[in-house]
């Protein structure tokens, strides 16, 4: 066996292992839980822009970047811009000939300035509007026409009938060996008065959305792998791979 081969196994049995400690998974909930006390995944940028994620899971969007090679990626929810800015500029440093579309009811103007006069929005397209709007999705599906790969990150409204509907939407763009990558999934796992101001909750979220949808389509499945080496992540069971045509 090579090197990089052993180093491959001797890294996916680890992974494996560490997916099957529940005193480490225990551990790790229990140390994101009192991180979200302090608004942890606010406190990083990316190129000047609030990413607002965990470290882990933007470490582990680089490694799908790199491996799909997207011609485009679909993001909905923009907030500070962050994650469009993250998006373009690994476009720009693998070589990729490709294109962010970033969608949101309501792009704050502050935001949109900074994100417009940002060196890596030349990558960049914004579309303002709900996400699962009949006029934004078709808009959509235009600039997807005759892209691929395409790799499709859900990060706006959280609710389950929202995101279930942003799955049976945009999960059609989405080919196979790329990713759809549901985020915050991990509100089913937090405590049940934790998001008050919040329209949802548990019962209610992008994680009881996803099982759903994948109770209900067999193109997509977990990338349980992927998760397990996180450990720590705001999309448990949120990394869904395309396997189908």
């Amino acid at each position: 066996m090579k090197p990089t081969e052993e180093f491959e196994k001797v890294k996916s049995e680890y992974i494996q292992q560490m997916g099957q400690d529940h005193d480490l998974r225990m551990l790790s909930h229990r140390w994101f839980l009192e991180s979200c006390k302090y608004k942890y995944s606010y406190h990083f940028t990316w190129m000047g822009r609030p990413i607002i994620q965990f470290p882990q899971d933007i470490v582990a969007m680089q490694e799908i970047i790199w491996e799909v090679k997207p011609q485009l990626i679909i993001e909905t929810g923009i907030a500070h811009g962050g994650s469009l800015i993250f998006y373009a500029s690994m476009m720009q440093a693998m070589g990729i000939d490709g294109q962010v579309l970033g969608i949101d009811i309501d792009i704050r103007i502050h935001n949109r300035v900074e994100i417009e006069k940002h060196s890596m929005y030349k990558y960049i397209t914004m579309i303002q509007g709900s996400s699962i709007d009949e006029e934004v999705v078709n808009h959509v599906y235009a600039l997807a026409a005759g892209k691929s790969p395409v790799l499709v990150a859900l990060d706006s409204n959280h609710t389950h009938q929202h995101v279930m509907r942003e799955l049976e939407l945009y999960s059609p763009l989405v080919t196979k060996g790329s990713y759809l990558v549901v985020f915050d999934t991990v509100v089913e796992d937090m405590p049940d008065d934790f998001f008050r101001d919040r329209p949802w909750g548990k019962g209610n979220n992008p994680k009881t959305a996803t099982r759903e949808f994948l109770m209900k389509n067999d193109r997509f499945a977990v990338d349980t792998q992927l998760v397990n080496k996180l450990l720590i992540t705001v999309a448990p069971e949120g990394y869904l791979q395309c396997v189908k045509d």
